[in-house]
């Protein structure tokens, strides 16, 4: 109940409820009670309210502890508020005894926000209060120099972890990683990779796909290839997102051949292909009027455990309503749709419908607006107005966002 009033905002109501909770005796108001308020006010921009909520704990029977302390500054840094979490730290750290843990907290949230000055402000503070360092806490430091932009800073700092007797960890090679690949500094990469490789330390899949990417985005998708063969070989399962980014060059390139084997080599790889894998196969084999492959890759999915969603359709629909003679096809994939209970995008209905006007189809238009009346849902049956004409067709964002995205 409190998750669902913090989401939906009523504050008022919340605390009323915890009130009526607290004088009832019918519940106990813990901890994890109160994180989901600090989390509520959070992610509604109201950082002071978050704030209140931890200095209202005692009237709850509740004792503010260093672990309360770490979760408000973790969800105010999560959020953006890493200035409110700062000040509100300095105003109470005097009362706790703070350790490394709730200063990476803050070192990670000033990084995030790309102030590394201030990161290694709170750094040096830990260091002069005697905290005990350990890797996270070093880790926090370095990907804050990193996104603000000092990587040879941070790679000096890296050099002289294991003489205050810290050991790096793959977490923190990943941090040079990400860096050189954001400065397309492949060599540094794989210089990284090796080194990673003599300690015996194995990257993890987003690490691996961070650098599948930059390798395609470099047209040196052969590497990339390797890489997913590197993975398997140090026990690291690629997952979709590792496939798809490979499958996105070659759809780029209108490699037909080689995108529908990558197909092929996912599922023998126990890897199923999820929506924008078959959307962005679909939409390359229509434009290029493999319409054969494209009912095979279409035919097949089910076999797969995959059954297409909205995006998926609309790839079709929209696809085939732009080749010659194939406005009968679209036709059907939209049908489908509609038997299948699933809501078409306004911009399908829109394209469909002036296709048919302007091939003089009327007749087909009125046909598609019945069905939908009788749809068995409330949506479709609202967007036969639309296929009729009779309401303005309004994308949504969410809608503009997948078409343009696949």
């Amino acid at each position: 109940m409190v998750n669902i009033l913090g989401t939906s905002r009523q504050f008022a109501i919340l605390w009323d409820f915890l009130i009526e909770m607290r004088e009832s005796h019918d519940f106990e108001i813990n901890q994890e009670i109160i994180w989901l308020v600090f989390r509520s006010y959070s992610r509604a921009n109201l950082p002071s309210d978050a704030i209140r909520a931890f200095d209202r704990m005692a009237e709850f029977g509740l004792r503010p502890s260093v672990d309360d302390l770490d979760k408000l500054l973790y969800v105010l840094c999560k959020c953006k508020h890493v200035k409110c979490a700062q000040q509100f730290f300095d105003r109470v750290k005097h009362k706790f005894e703070a350790k490394a843990k709730t200063y990476s907290i803050l070192v990670r949230g000033w990084g995030d926000i790309g102030e590394a000055v201030e990161a290694r402000k709170v750094f040096d503070e830990m260091l002069g209060r005697g905290c005990a360092l350990d890797v996270l806490a070093y880790n926090s430091l370095l990907e804050a120099l990193c996104k603000g932009g000092n990587v040879d800073e941070a790679y000096k700092m890296f050099r002289e972890i294991g003489s205050h007797g810290v050991e790096p960890d793959a977490c923190s090679y990943a941090i040079f990683i990400r860096a050189y690949c954001e400065a397309n500094n492949i060599h540094s990469v794989f210089s990284v990779l090796d080194r990673m490789k003599r300690y015996d330390l194995v990257p993890n899949v987003f690490t691996y796909n961070c650098i599948i990417k930059k390798l395609c985005k470099n047209g040196k998708v052969e590497d990339a290839y390797q890489l997913l063969h590197e993975m398997m070989e140090r026990g690291v399962s690629p997952d979709a997102w590792s496939y798809n980014t490979i499958l996105a060059y070659h759809c780029e390139h209108s490699e037909v051949n080689r995108a529908t084997k990558l197909i092929s080599i996912m599922v023998k790889d126990n890897c199923l292909p999820d929506r924008h894998s078959y959307n962005m196969l679909l939409k390359l084999l229509v434009r290029v009027g493999r319409f054969d492959r494209a009912t095979e890759i279409w035919e097949s999915m089910g076999e797969r455990g995959f059954y297409p969603s909205v995006s998926t359709y609309s790839v079709m629909i929209h696809g085939l309503c732009k080749k010659k003679g194939k406005l009968e096809e679209a036709c059907r994939y939209f049908e489908t749709m509609i038997d299948e209970g699933i809501p078409p995008y306004a911009s399908t209905i829109e394209m469909l419908r002036n296709r048919l006007i302007g091939f003089g189809l009327l007749d087909h238009i009125e046909i598609l607006a019945c069905k939908m009346e009788r749809g068995t849902s409330c949506s479709i049956q609202e967007l036969a107005k639309e296929m009729r004409g009779n309401k303005a067709c309004v994308r949504s964002r969410n809608e503009e966002t997948e078409l343009e995205s696949e």
